[in-house]
Formats: C-alpha cells, structure tokens, sequence
C-alpha cells in the first residue's frame, strides 16, 4: 500500500487513481497542496475566510465519497478550483434568494396583515380549547376525521365502532362547537371570523 501511494504522488494523473482507489496518503496530500490557494479562491466570491473554508472542505468530501467525479484524463487542480468557484456562486445565489425572500415577508408585515394574523392565531387557540371540552370519545373521533384527516370508515375500524356511530360523533362534536363558537351572544362573530371557524370547522 504505501509503494502504491509512492507511485499515486508522482504525477497528477496518479493523484487523481490514488483519491479513485481510496487511498488516504494521496488524499491528504491533494488536500494540504491545494486547501489554501482553494480558500482564498472562494473567500474571493463569498468574502468570508470562514464560509470559505466550509465551502473548500464540501468539495473535498464530495471528491472522497464520490471519486469518480474526478476525470483519470482530466486536470485535477482544474477540477478543484472550478469546483471551489461554482459551490461558492451558488452558495452566493443561494444567501441572496434567503435575503430577498425575508426582504418580501419584511414587507409584507403591514399592521393590516399582522392584525389579520393575530386574530386567525386567537381564533385557532379558542378552536382547540372548545375541542378539547367535547366529550372523551366524541373528541377522539372528531381529533381523528378532522386534525388527523381520517375517513369515517378508518375511524370505525381503528376504535372497532360503526361508521354510522363515528358520523353521529360528528354530528353531536359540530352542534357543540356550533353553540360555542358562533352562537354565543356573548362573544359576537365578524363575518370574516365567523367563515374562518366554519371553513376550519366544516369543510
């Protein structure tokens, strides 16, 4: 093995058969030979000697887990650098779609939409604490057709009811709901909230 690696280090061509052949020793002395000028290469682009490390070392994961993107024929030093740019612009790429997207919820945040959002946040916690005073079986079976998305006929099965048992469960969970939710005078509904409870409710 270590005759082997001898022979890997003499030439480019060998570097590229001893990383195709596993061989540690060749690995390592690609790695000390190129990391440095390959960092300052992608601190160029990302201008940070950090993420440019990080950016270098995936390279050379990737070379050890998949070899054969190495070219026997190819030039290695070429293949290292070209690689080293092309992760950095899409990393570059990749931080600027991250900021635009929280410029455009930035400004989506308007006091109009924080207000909207409050409100569906409350109506939802007042949906769950209602839920959760329906009677024991009666809220297991509504828990499972509408927060777990189960069809009548898996619901009968997996608590060995009748289907026509488990719609009556429904039925009883939705007329409750209904008293407490919008049929309360003492907690008058906008329209707005008021088709939010039935859309999360009924349909």
């Amino acid at each position: 093995m270590a005759r082997d690696s001898e022979l890997y280090l003499n030439s480019e061509e060998g570097l590229i058969r001893g990383i195709h052949n596993k061989d540690r020793r060749t690995f390592t002395h690609v790695y000390e030979l190129h990391f440095q000028g390959l960092v300052l290469a992608a601190d160029r682009y990302v201008k940070d000697p950090g993420i440019a490390k990080e950016l270098v070392q995936d390279i050379f994961i990737r070379i050890w887990e998949q070899p054969a993107l190495l070219n026997e024929n190819g030039s290695l030093r070429a293949y290292l650098y070209k690689a080293v740019i092309n992760h950095s612009l899409n990393y570059i790429k990749r931080e600027k779609n991250i900021a635009r997207h929280h410029n455009l919820i930035a400004e989506s945040l308007t006091d109009s939409y924080l207000e909207t959002l409050q409100e569906e946040q409350e109506l939802k916690v007042e949906i769950y604490r209602a839920v959760e005073q329906l009677p024991a079986q009666c809220r297991k079976v509504f828990k499972m057709s509408r927060f777990d998305g189960l069809k009548y006929r898996e619901i009968a099965a997996d608590l060995k009811i009748s289907e026509k048992t488990v719609e009556n469960h429904i039925v009883h969970a939705l007329k409750l709901l209904r008293e407490t939710l919008l049929q309360n005078p003492e907690r008058p509904r906008s329209p707005s909230a008021t088709l939010r409870i039935m859309s999360w409710l009924f349909f």
